[in-house]
């Protein structure tokens, strides 16, 4: 039995790398055709772009298309073999069918391993420079244009800001309110709130101020300019771009409480990344054997239709995950589930194919 899960583990384990190699690379030249231009309007070399952003896209890829990349691998082999009638001639043998998936099974928790690792560490720290570069050359000017903000700047105090200029690091129409549990200590209102560099200061200029006593008296105070230091940073209002892809699992879920402690709400986005990381080795594992599920009876309409099959799946796949990212940032959705959601119903697909396949 060790000689057929070799044989079976070196044709994983090299269609998978030939596919794996093969998407990246058609992804990397659709990807330069598109941006080209703007490469050339920086007058940026090849030799420079493709050391500083296409290495560290193509290991972005690698990680982001693995499970897709699994799948049509597992299809494409299993599919030669089946038209060749070597999983007959296996399953004729008296080796039975999950004896038959534990070699595809070992090689699929191998993978995954490795890219869980990749996702949570190396992917991110490659990240950070191709974002970078995305940033500076592709996403420049970047322009704040999020409206009603709102924003925990200590445990008692939260700052409303109407709409923000990230170039002049000005916010208009800004409010901010002190509380001692359900009930309002002060409120300061402003025309607007411009950040101070060199005293590292935020300034409310033309304010009003109402404190409120405990025993209901009420105080207000009016003038042209109050400065104050606030626990909120300019940079919160910088380019966001990508930021998840660039954190590895203990920044990001560090960034994530950080930022659920200065009341920022939506955060679907980050913690849909997060758990999709965790989410990612199980689909390699349950693709793969949905992959063998599908390939492995030999079909009359030949290999090539088997191979189509799963192309079809594996682009359903993608939809679903694409799907559920767009629900959970539209915060209609939890973002765990949203992010285990495609597992859970391939799971299911999987279980019934796997009992109605042919043994």
């Amino acid at each position: 039995m060790k000689l057929l899960d070799k044989y079976i583990l070196k044709k994983f384990f090299k269609t998978f790398i030939f596919v794996v190699l093969l998407l990246n690379i058609i992804v990397c030249v659709v990807d330069y055709t598109e941006k080209q231009d703007d490469f050339l309007k920086h007058g940026l070399s090849f030799g420079y772009v493709f050391k500083e952003y296409y290495v560290n896209l193509f290991i972005h890829w690698v990680n982001t298309l693995s499970p897709l990349s699994i799948f049509i691998a597992v299809v494409f082999m299993t599919a030669r073999l089946a038209s060749h009638t070597e999983v007959i001639s296996i399953l004729s043998n008296g080796v039975s069918y999950h004896r038959f998936l534990a070699p595809y099974v070992a090689g699929a928790v191998l993978v995954g391993i490795v890219i869980f690792g990749l996702i949570g560490f190396a992917v991110p720290n490659a990240s950070k420079t191709r974002v970078a570069f995305e940033i500076k050359y592709l996403k420049s000017p970047y322009y704040f244009n999020e409206r009603d903000i709102h924003y925990r700047v200590s445990d008692s105090s939260y700052l409303y800001v109407e709409t923000y200029n990230n170039r002049i690091k000005r916010g208009y129409r800004p409010t901010l309110e002190v509380l001692s549990g359900n009930k309002l200590l002060s409120k300061i209102s402003a025309n607007r709130i411009q950040w101070d560099s060199t005293k590292e200061e935020w300034t409310f200029d033309r304010y009003e101020k109402y404190e409120f006593k405990p025993d209901g008296k009420q105080t207000y105070s009016k003038g042209n300019s109050l400065t104050m230091k606030l626990n909120l940073d300019p940079k919160y209002f910088e380019s966001k771009y990508a930021l998840h892809e660039t954190l590895t699992n203990t920044e990001l879920s560090e960034f994530i409480e950080a930022e659920k402690e200065r009341g920022v709400g939506n955060l679907g986005v980050y913690e849909n990344a997060l758990y999709e990381r965790y989410a990612y080795p199980f689909a390699i594992l349950i693709l793969t054997i949905m992959g063998v599920c599908v390939s492995s009876v030999k079909s009359r309409r030949g290999s090539g239709y088997q191979i189509a099959m799963g192309f079809v799946l594996a682009f359903i796949y993608l939809l679903m995950v694409l799907m559920s990212r767009a629900i959970a940032e539209a915060d209609t959705l939890s973002p765990f589930l949203a992010a285990w959601l495609p597992n859970i119903i391939f799971f299911v697909v999987t279980i019934y194919l796997y009992f109605k396949v042919q043994k």
